[in-house]
């Protein structure tokens, strides 16, 4: 059979026999959904893919993708992951992570594989809470909630996991929602298609522990008008009709105006290319203006370099200035000595 002729291949090739062991109802089910169907849209063997995870419910995902995959140890995978794209910069790398094993003991090499920019794709997902090990807080749950390591509410102030990637200087960093399969299934595409670092904040339920957290933003009777699906280039429009609109203010605070009462002129434009344009955007949707949805940042090219690309590059030119090296010679080198 030629290429030409060779079957197409969808999201059946992608899934595994293993038995999908998560909650009933958990997000992670809507998520892997998506990837399953996405993967074989990108045009990239199976054999070139490879999923990498730490600790965690999100973390069983290389399990179910008929891909290569690591599970690793608790808040390493970007550590692993970069070692795999160092040696191997032609593979399609993705980590998945969650909002504990990611911000919290694997929250220093988040921010490091972010800074580094290597051309990687990382998906967080967001529950607010500790599934794994059954309903702790975690360094997104809300200020007040009770838990079973919180017993008389939360008082530690969350980390916005948007805010933490463009304050470590990541290049890509969108947001989505496991519910909304058309949604998740576009950041899929233009994360995979970046080149750098990707960063999407997956928010999803968990319904044992954490369950209608996200309600105001999935809820059809009240997500219109608590969330606002952001474009390039596009108006900040959101609500019922699309007839509330965001205006940045002289301080750079949001404010929240009707076009009954303004005009279209006056509401922001969003510019993915633009940090200070994300910076406003990310401190969003905590403080009564909508939640934003889509590519906050979006920013590539000569200005942004990757970081393996810039690490054989260096190799390469050494290797030119003193050519390609002699193992045995550098094994004998230096102080040696024969035991007898």
């Amino acid at each position: 059979m030629s290429t030409a002729e060779a079957p197409k291949a969808g999201r059946k090739d992608f899934a595994t026999d293993q038995d999908v062991r998560w909650c009933p109802g958990c997000g992670d089910y809507a998520i892997l959904s998506q990837v399953q169907k996405v993967m074989p849209e990108l045009g990239i063997a199976r054999e070139n893919i490879v999923f990498v995870s730490g600790i965690g419910c999100s973390s069983r995902f290389p399990y179910y993708m008929n891909t290569y995959g690591f599970h690793s140890i608790h808040g390493r995978a970007p550590a692993i992951a970069t070692g795999l794209k160092l040696a191997r910069p032609e593979l399609s790398v993705w980590i998945v992570t969650g909002d504990g094993d990611g911000l919290s003991i694997g929250g220093n090499h988040l921010i490091h594989i972010l800074r580094r920019n290597l051309d990687v794709n990382i998906m967080l997902f967001n529950n607010e809470i500790y599934g794994l090990t059954k309903g702790q807080f975690s360094p997104t749950s809300r200020v007040g909630l009770v838990t079973k390591s919180s017993p008389l509410g939360v008082v530690d102030r969350p980390f916005d996991p948007a805010a933490l990637a463009l304050g470590a200087g990541a290049t890509f960093i969108a947001r989505t929602v496991d519910v909304e399969a058309k949604h998740l299934q576009a950041m899929l595409h233009r994360a995979a298609a970046h080149k750098g670092t990707s960063f999407i904040e997956i928010i999803q339920n968990c319904p044992v522990f954490n369950d209608g957290v996200f309600d105001a933003f999935t809820d059809k009777a009240v997500k219109d008008d608590n969330r606002i699906v952001i474009e390039h280039g596009k108006p900040l429009l959101f609500g019922q009709g699309l007839r509330k609109g965001i205006r940045f203010k002289s301080d750079l605070s949001a404010e929240i105006v009707s076009l009954d009462s303004v005009d279209i002129s006056e509401i922001a434009l969003h510019d993915e290319t633009n940090p200070v344009v994300t910076q406003l955007l990310a401190r969003m949707g905590r403080d009564g203006t909508p939640l934003p949805l889509g590519v906050l940042r979006c920013a590539e090219g000569p200005s942004y370099p990757v970081y393996e690309d810039q690490v054989h590059a260096q190799i390469d030119d050494a290797r030119s200035g003193r050519g390609g090296g002699d193992f045995d010679k550098l094994y004998r080198s230096g102080e040696t000595w024969t035991v007898a």
